[in-house]
Parts: structure tokens; C-alpha cells; sequence
């Protein structure tokens, strides 16, 4: 078995003994406070961009599913071209992923358009 295999799974079946769980406990909180931070957002109305708007600004990433609005309304369209200029002021990113999520970054940070 090669190492790339090791990584991703060579085909071999995994049971759940092939995991271990962590507890977030044993880490240490004393480190150094994040410069940035990823929110994890869903946006249901023209209300919730407010606090995505406002991540962005304060220079954090913000993924946020899309789901709960129809995609044939016009309102996901206006929430993503607020986000669009939200991006574009702070000289960010915006990539809508698929029908059900958009990713919003801050200065200097690229969203690749190019799959791993």
C-alpha cells in the first residue's frame, strides 16, 4: 500500500475502530488569538446578510448556505450582488458553490476556481 492510498483509503473497507475520536478539551486555549476566523452562516432573508456583511468586514470568511431560498427569487440574486460588492470593497472573493452555498472572503484572500 502506498502512502497516497494510506491517505485517501486504497479501496479498503474502513469499520469504526479505523477512527479515534478527539476531544477538543485536550487542546490548549492558551495559544495566540486567531487573526481570522471561518463562520459558518445560512441565510433565510435579506436580514441575514447583515452579519455576513459585517464578518467580511471585520476580515473573516464566511461560507453561507443558500438553501432556504428559492433560487427562482429574486432575492438570493440581491443578497449575492450585496455580497459581490461587499467582496469587491474590501478587495475579497465571492464564489457561489453549486445552488446551495456562497463563500465570501476579505482582503487578500482568493477563492481557487480550481478543484484540488
Amino acid at each position: 500500500m502506498g502512502f497516497m492510498d494510506k491517505i485517501v483509503g486504497g479501496g479498503q473497507s474502513r469499520s469504526v475502530d479505523d477512527y479515534v475520536e478527539l476531544n477538543l478539551d485536550d487542546v490548549s486555549r492558551e495559544s495566540a488569538e486567531a487573526a481570522m476566523q471561518v463562520h459558518i452562516a445560512e441565510i433565510g432573508g435579506q436580514a441575514d446578510a447583515i452579519d455576513i456583511k459585517d464578518a467580511v468586514y471585520d476580515g473573516d470568511i464566511v461560507i453561507a448556505d443558500i438553501t432556504r431560498l428559492r433560487t427562482n427569487d429574486n432575492t438570493v440574486e440581491h443578497i449575492v450582488d450585496e455580497l459581490r460588492q461587499v467582496a469587491h470593497e474590501v478587495d475579497g472573493d465571492i464564489v457561489r458553490k453549486g445552488d446551495d452555498q456562497i463563500i465570501v472572503t476579505p482582503t487578500a484572500i482568493r477563492i481557487s476556481r480550481e478543484k484540488l
